[in-house]
């Protein structure tokens, strides 16, 4: 059974900005428990830019750089505290976990994913759990995958994963605004399924992505077969209680979970 977490910067970050060890080791010991089960994790974690900020922002004088040069300075100090602590705490589990840094580029042709895929099959096989963000110190802005949702997508269909989680601040999509209390939760999401006017434009201050981003990439995913689930990644044992393994190796979803899953 494989599956593909994606970890938006909402979820790492507290309100200052600040990476949130407490929420983010809560994630790791989850992922481990999945990694015991036999279950194959590649996870996409994004946080690397909002890390580097919490680290720079007394520090520099970034006035002078364009939104290019400060992404590339905020995510080369970013990427290794993140790391850092994704090492840390999978090592408290005796599991080791490898870094895999990508751009778009480097998967816009068939040999250098092929490259890449027997990468990430090579450390899956020897039980090593690859952790997966753009490489925004070499990335411009033409470019760039959107967001890691696309990301995600693409490493979800790349690596034949059964399932794709996206982990956001919220349960799923909405009805309306989520903080409405008159606004419902869309457990089910097909293809005839019409969501388009209740999908927010917005997004949070600590990501490039959104709701939108997310409702494309699962859509797309959905088309070919590839469940995906968008979940609230700040409710605790979200993964565990979201999905276990079935005793045919395929994942089983809990619908009792708030989330929307899209078939």
């Amino acid at each position: 059974m494989r599956i593909t977490v994606k970890v938006g910067s909402n979820v790492l970050t507290r309100k200052d900005g600040t990476l949130d060890v407490t929420r983010m080791s809560a994630l790791v010991d989850q992922i481990a428990v999945l990694h015991q089960q036999g279950v194959q994790v590649i996870l996409v974690s994004s946080g690397a830019v909002a890390c580097g900020k919490s680290v720079l922002r007394d520090k520099v004088n970034i006035d002078h750089l364009d939104n290019v040069q400060q992404r590339q300075l905020f995510s080369s100090v970013g990427q290794a505290k993140l790391m850092n602590k994704y090492y840390e705490f999978f090592h408290d589990w005796n599991i080791t976990c490898g870094q895999v840094l990508t751009t778009k580029v480097g998967l816009s042709t068939p040999d250098q994913r092929e490259n890449q895929r027997n990468c990430i099959e090579t450390m899956l096989g020897q039980n090593v759990i690859p952790i997966v963000n753009e490489n925004d110190t070499i990335s411009i802005t033409e470019l760039m995958f959107t967001d890691n949702d696309e990301l995600s997508g693409l490493m979800s269909t790349m690596m034949h994963s059964e399932l794709l989680i996206l982990l956001s601040n919220i349960d799923g999509i909405y009805t309306g605004n989520p903080a409405d209390p008159a606004s419902q939760l869309i457990r089910t999401i097909t293809a005839s399924t019409n969501v388009e006017q209740y999908i927010q434009t917005s997004k949070s201050s600590a990501g490039r992505g959104g709701m939108q981003s997310k409702h494309k990439t699962a859509r797309e995913l959905a088309a070919q077969g590839i469940n995906v689930i968008i979940a609230n990644g700040k409710r605790d044992n979200i993964l565990l209680n979201l999905i276990r393994p079935g005793v045919d190796g395929h994942p089983v979803i809990n619908t009792d979970v708030p989330c929307t899953i899209f078939k």
